[in-house]
């Protein structure tokens, strides 16, 4: 399944080509796994049922990456030695600013709110978070996306865009411009994370951005306790 290509990101799978066999069945799969169900998600089921479903849409992912084949899943662990700390820096930083600027802006009594008044269990959800949420996140979007789906794009770049507009949509239960934009911004730098550097690295990533987001209090957004469908 993995093929070198040209451009900015480091090509790793095999991408879109003329006489390609089962794409029908592909995009079938693409639009139920990654368009269908999430859109279900947010309009029928009841936001208490959220970890549920993720827990169900990654069994279904993990499924359909194991009938895939040729997937190495020691792969999985590669790529810790490969961090670019200052990388890893810059985007805690910009996650952290934009963050308050948006709480500032939107909901400035709810900044910090959560660490001020309940910071042990602050460090519970920092602790979970990585494991319970980031982990099964990233196995779905990134690793299945690419390694299945990957052949349904003409390159990299077609690919990331499409992985951060799934994984937006995939937010959509929030019912939030806010949670559409930062997915849609952090898709585009867990699937460039993961083509350049391996899963680990993505996953850190992840792991970062929302233990920041909880602690500044965009918790208020991301809470599915807190969900208020418009209509």
């Amino acid at each position: 399944m993995v093929e070198s290509s040209t451009g900015a990101l480091t090509g790793r799978f095999i991408w879109a080509a003329p006489g390609q066999h089962g794409r029908a069945r592909l995009i079938a799969e693409f639009v139920a796994l990654f368009i269908a169900i999430p859109v279900a998600i947010a309009v029928f089921m009841p936001p208490s049922y959220l970890f549920a479903s993720l827990a169900f849409f990654s069994l279904v992912g993990l499924g359909l990456l194991w009938y895939t084949g040729n997937f190495n899943w020691r792969e999985l662990l590669w790529g810790w030695g490969r961090f670019d700390w200052r990388m890893v820096a810059a985007f805690a930083a910009i996650t952290f600013t934009a963050s308050v600027i948006v709480m500032y802006l939107t909901a400035p009594d709810a900044m910090f709110r959560f660490l001020r008044t309940n910071w042990r269990f602050m460090l519970v959800i920092w602790v979970l978070y990585p494991i319970l949420s980031a982990l099964p996140q990233e196995l779905i979007f990134r690793v299945l996306f690419f390694h299945r789906f990957g052949r349904l794009f003409s390159g990299p770049k077609q690919a990331v865009l499409a992985n951060a507009a799934i994984f937006s949509l995939a937010h959509l239960m929030y019912w939030s411009w806010i949670v559409a934009v930062f997915t849609f911004a952090g898709g585009l730098a867990f699937a460039v994370a993961y083509l350049r550097r391996g899963f680990p690295y993505a996953w850190f990533l992840h792991a970062i951005a929302g233990n920041i987001l909880f602690a500044v209090g965009m918790g208020v957004y991301f809470y599915s306790g807190g969900v208020q469908r418009p209509f």
